[in-house]
């Protein structure tokens, strides 16, 4: 009989870790960076987690977060040990490699850290240009648990989350072989907009040297349509909108009623304005204190340092939407003129966009204008801003249409996931690129997993950074190319109007 391998063992500051060895690569699940935010904890900023005696078995995934939305994930295992990280990396024994933290998407709504999505196998296995990167993924409060404007606790508790995880990372990543020098947060969608938000966070500064983003939504909110949105949830469950009084409540009940609030918001289109059309109510408070300004503005005025940024979107980013919800086909041009009345820039968007697009149909205006004002527009601008406070922007476009579902899809919001990741063999991915994938599609993931990993190594992804005068942008597509930014059109009806905080109407 063989002996089997022995387990890898790392001792952090709270205790030892007993990870596996998993195709060559050593990885530790289920990791906790903070106290289980239950009991006197719920709602409250993270708390360093208690430390422990003998050896912790890091092998499974930690709890599923509560989830809210049309695409939770599946809420097991059972427990309440919800703020937990993964490390895997190539050699624990090893010294100085770079770090990546990968921050999840799910409309601020759900995810989890364990999605065969974010496999990192093929991130850190070592490859002929590179030592392979230690990736760490985590988990963080979504919907109401992270982002509802609550009386007695803080706001954006689910950013406080990710910087406490990216504490833990600076305390502990040399037991596992990376640099805490040399950190990238990366993140897609809302993940996307949490890095934005680390950007300019100032109790966030010094805690990682790069940042990538991807999708990065501009849905954040004022304090008092926060507060609306707050006290609306509340009277759903019968409370108070105060943290002693929802701390009461169920979390996954909690996170029940953010789902149905959510289906009903186009009830809510006079009052709540651009929250409602975007369909998420528990989203990012610009609050004064732990988010001091949208990361475009601080960034603009200079209350931000740049950074190293790897920022892009998808070229059809809102098509995913319509697909999902059934609707593609049957938008009515009642539905597009609202959508382009709360979202095109003022004063005269709408107008804009039928003179930018004057054989468009009415649904190809609405695609237009969500891909625009949720993904595209703030991706850009950030990109921009970062620039102009100093830092290296480097912009991409994944226009490579999706396979699977007879191609209905485009280049859509969330197909670079698969493709930056490797994980083309994911359920989820199969959909998108089919199965087997193209040649093409497997050819974009291996030009942008080499992006990612040169760029958090070396802080160059492999083409010129972007600039005003020259707008320089890789075009990831069956020819990859770097040209002028693509979505010129976009970009001119859109200038000088970054993203700004939604209000009430």
């Amino acid at each position: 009989m063989t002996d089997l391998p022995e387990q890898p063992v790392v001792r952090t500051t709270e205790g030892a870790v007993r990870g596996r060895r998993e195709r060559g690569l050593a990885v530790f699940r289920g990791i906790p960076y903070a106290q289980p935010p239950v009991g006197a904890l719920r709602f409250a900023a993270p708390v360093r987690p208690e430390p422990w005696d003998g050896v912790r078995e890091a092998a499974e995934f930690g709890p599923v977060v509560p989830q809210s939305g049309p695409l939770q994930a599946e809420p097991a295992p059972d427990g309440t040990d919800w703020l937990t990280l993964n490390v895997c990396t190539p050699d624990p024994g090893a010294a100085g490699l770079p770090v990546l933290v990968w921050v999840h998407g799910g409309g601020y709504l759900s995810g989890t850290s364990g999605d065969p999505l974010y496999d990192p196998t093929a991130l850190v296995s070592p490859g002929p240009a590179s030592a392979g990167l230690v990736v760490v993924t985590v988990n963080y409060r979504v919907g109401a648990e992270g982002f509802a404007l609550l009386e007695g606790a803080p706001a954006n508790r689910a950013f406080l989350d990710q910087e406490a995880a990216l504490h833990w990372v600076r305390r502990n990543i040399d037991g596992f072989g990376g640099d805490p020098g040399l950190v990238t947060v990366a993140g897609q969608s809302a993940g996307a907009g949490s890095v934005a938000a680390l950007m300019v966070m100032p109790s966030a500064e010094g805690l990682f040297r790069r940042a990538v983003a991807h999708s990065v939504p501009g849905n954040f909110a004022t304090p008092a349509l926060a507060a609306e949105v707050a006290a609306a949830l509340a009277e759903r469950v019968g409370a108070a909108p105060t943290a002693a009084a929802l701390a009461e409540v169920d979390p996954w009940r909690l996170a029940s009623a953010v789902t149905a609030l959510d289906s009903e918001l186009p009830k809510h289109l006079d009052r709540w304005g651009r929250l409602a059309q975007t369909g998420i109510a528990t989203v990012p408070v610009v609050d004064g204190e732990v988010l001091p300004e949208m990361p475009w503005a601080a960034l603009a005025c200079g209350a931000a340092e740049g950074t190293d940024l790897l920022v892009g979107h998808t070229r059809d980013e809102f098509r995913l939407f319509t697909v999902l919800s059934g609707r593609m086909g049957t938008f009515t041009e009642e539905e597009a003129r609202t959508a382009l009345r709360l979202l095109a820039p003022p004063p005269a968007g709408t107008e804009a966009y039928r003179a930018a697009y004057p054989d468009a149909s009415w649904e190809a205006l609405l695609e237009a204008v969500g891909s625009d004002a949720l993904f595209r527009m703030p991706s850009l601008h950030l990109a921009e801003a970062n620039s102009a406070a100093g830092g290296r922007s480097y912009l991409f476009e994944l226009a490579l249409p999706a396979a699977g579902l007879g191609g209905v899809l485009g280049a859509c919001h969330g197909l670079d996931i698969p493709l930056a990741f490797g994980t083309l063999d994911a359920p989820s991915a199969r959909r998108f690129l089919g199965d087997p994938p193209p040649a093409a599609a497997v050819e974009v993931s291996r030009q942008l997993r080499s992006a990612w990993v040169s760029f958090a190594t070396t802080g160059d992804p492999g083409w010129p950074a972007h600039e005003e005068n020259g707008q320089l942008t890789r075009v990831l597509d069956a020819e990859t190319r770097t040209a002028r930014y693509p979505e010129q059109a976009a970009r001119a009806i859109w200038q000088g109007h970054a993203p700004t905080a939604f209000d009430l109407g």
